[in-house]
């Protein structure tokens, strides 16, 4: 079979928020402000930031990636739950249900989250017609092999496939650092 290569790509801690959280942490009629367009069509990292605060810690800085959502979503590392002091939760993108709370404050006011923090789990986004050509449907899991003086297997990756999608397989830093990974290098897909 013909090696399937996989174009890897690195994010750091970052948030996407519902309409009525942008307003409230941005003020009546704020817009997102896009500063650069994601590969994934449509997504984009956003002018906006705000600061994360937990339990025993916060973090300033954490940029809001757009468009807006039906739910606010934090992603944050691993490190980062100790330094909040939450629970670590990995969880795929959405997957909010139970998962610890947070306050998030903004430049014009703060929300109190009961829910929405996760680890993302290690995904894999592909067009439809990407995953027909090579195999996958929507859901599937998939283990990546990344060469090099560091080289690593990363195991149980969700393969997320649809119309709006475009190859990509997505790590966070932590992860990344592991392995010695940066953006743009290739992984290949082990059987």
């Amino acid at each position: 079979m013909k090696e399937r290569k996989v174009l890897i790509n690195i994010s750091n801690r970052h948030l996407h928020l519902s309409a009525e959280d942008l307003e409230i942490l941005f003020g009546e009629g704020a817009e997102l402000t896009n500063i650069k367009d994601l590969i994934q069509p449509g997504q984009f990292a956003c002018d906006e930031i705000v600061e994360l605060v937990g339990p025993k810690g916060s973090i300033p800085g954490v940029r809001v990636i757009g468009p807006i959502r039906k739910q606010t979503q934090v992603e944050v590392l691993i490190a980062d739950t100790y330094k909040l002091g939450i629970p670590i939760v990995i969880r795929d993108s959405g997957d909010l249900k139970d998962s610890p709370g947070i306050k998030i404050i903004g430049s014009k006011g703060e929300v109190e989250l009961s829910e929405g923090t996760i680890v993302a789990a290690r995904h894999f986004h592909l067009h439809t017609t990407e995953g027909a050509e090579m195999g996958f449907k929507d859901q599937d899991r998939v283990s990546i092999k990344v060469g090099g003086e560091r080289g690593v297997v990363y195991e149980n990756i969700l393969v997320r496939v649809a119309d709006n999608g475009k190859h990509e397989f997505h790590l966070d830093v932590e992860e990344a650092n592991a392995g010695l990974v940066k953006n743009g290098d290739f992984g290949v897909i082990v059987e």
